[in-house]
């Protein structure tokens, strides 16, 4: 088949840094002469960049695949990523599969003249990089994999240690997403605690972000901004506070992996290095930076001997946190944890059960910080649609009167006008 002529679609399963990875692939599909296709039913090749982080997700890419084939029974459906790590030979006998690719290789769909050589351990940064994106919101990846092997995270696993990108290689591709039209990037890693470790232990996250403020702060004030996609309790420090207090770019919202606020379970997962009450702390001195903020969190319940006290421990201690929304999950057993042998696993309905007080009690807190922000005289959107877009305070945020045109990539000054369910209604100042 002529190259010129191959079609290609690409699905995208999981997190932040799998869809950077596929914009990645993407671009470098589209100069090397191959065609998007409308859908994946026209396409030739369909890549499935896959996720393995829960059991729903397994189940999610095996759908997937087979409504995939349903459609196009002739397409060659390549399989990459996470779950094609740990369960290549599974994959591999899902009708139309024709190749797996595991993460340690996805690079290899860039189809580079050069490819790198994989050192032991694939601690190697895969060489993706963009230019453009998709979404009205643009990723940077600056770090990826894990090194310290929480006891029920499969991501050591399918991703390997950590190993992160060079500050120059972060910094000149903000440069062309901002000059690409971008006007809200999400800094994003696997684990950015630890950002910069190979590099030198005097070099981290937060020297990262200082870098990044210095060189785009003064000029993009007020015109772009920054979100940081999760960062690890233990990064909440005065060092923390002080990036934060002279950035001019970082949104004011934080999104937290707290997975448990109870001291035991955190030390059974593998999380001791963190004490649940450090972060309240943190949090006060926050206010004085940030007046309001908005707060998000991942909580991990029904972990393996999780006993009904500790499960009303962690349900307090959220009680306390100001969260605006928070992700999550009931425990599944990932091959290969540490935690999938841990005595006292917890049955099906009961982490079910758990699941829905929390999310019933968060979804609360989300009421009153919608209300809390719909009084504010003026908030700053970026759109992503004709009329849906999100704040400052990661809210997503309903315009009264839709753009009838072609949808702005500035931040848009809004004023609010109600709060709903999900929601604050906003109309243009």
């Amino acid at each position: 088949m002529d190259m010129v002529m191959k079609k290609f679609w690409i699905t995208t399963l999981g997190c932040k840094i799998n869809q950077y990875e596929s914009e990645s692939v993407r671009e470098r599909w589209l100069r090397m002469g191959y065609e998007q296709a409308e859908n994946d039913a026209e396409a030739h090749e369909i890549v499935i960049n896959s996720c393995a982080v829960t059991a729903a997700a397994l189940r999610d890419l095996r759908q997937t695949v087979r409504g995939i084939n349903r459609r196009n029974p002739e397409g060659k459906i390549i399989i990459a990523g996470c779950a094609a790590q740990v369960f290549a030979k599974e994959l591999a006998e899902l009708p139309g599969v024709a190749d797996v690719i595991p993460q340690e290789r996805k690079f290899e769909l860039l189809k580079l003249e050069d490819q790198p050589e994989i050192s032991e351990g694939h601690t190697l940064f895969q060489p993706f990089e963009i230019d453009d994106y998709e979404r009205s919101r643009a990723v940077v990846k600056v770090q990826d994999g894990c090194s310290h092997r929480c006891t029920y995270c499969i991501v050591p696993i399918t991703r390997g240690p950590s190993v992160s990108r060079s500050a120059d290689d972060v910094l000149n591709e903000i440069s062309r997403l901002l000059d690409s039209g971008f006007r809200e990037m999400i800094i994003s890693g696997i684990n950015l605690s630890h950002y910069g470790r190979e590099f030198d232990e005097s070099f981290d996250f937060w020297d990262l972000m200082k870098l990044i403020e210095n060189e785009f702060g003064a000029e993009w004030d007020g015109r772009a901004r920054l979100r940081i996609s999760s960062l690890e309790p233990g990064q909440l420090n005065e060092r923390a506070l002080e990036v934060f207090s002279k950035s001019n770019l970082i949104c004011p919202q934080l999104h937290l992996s707290l997975q448990s606020g109870d001291r035991a379970v955190l030390k059974r997962m593998g999380r001791g290095h963190y004490k649940p009450e450090d972060v309240l702390v943190f949090l006060d001195k926050l206010k004085d930076v940030w007046p309001v903020f908005g707060l998000g969190a991942d909580i991990l319940t029904g972990f393996p001997g999780e006993t009904e006290e500790e499960f009303k421990n962690t349900l307090e201690f959220c009680r306390k946190l100001p969260l605006s929304y928070a992700h999550v999950f009931p425990y599944s057993v990932r091959p290969g944890t540490a935690a999938a042998s841990m005595k006292g696993q917890l049955d099906g309905p009961t982490k079910k059960e758990r699941g829905r007080i929390l999310r019933e009690m968060i979804e609360e807190k989300k009421q009153e910080f919608l209300h809390q922000i719909s009084k504010m005289d003026s908030l700053k959107v970026l759109f992503q649609n004709k009329n849906k877009g999100i704040c400052e305070f990661y809210s997503t945020c309903i315009l009264e009167e839709g753009f009838e045109n072609k949808v702005p990539r500035d931040l848009i000054e809004v004023k609010p006008v109600a709060a709903s369910k999900d929601s604050l209604t906003v109309k243009i100042k």
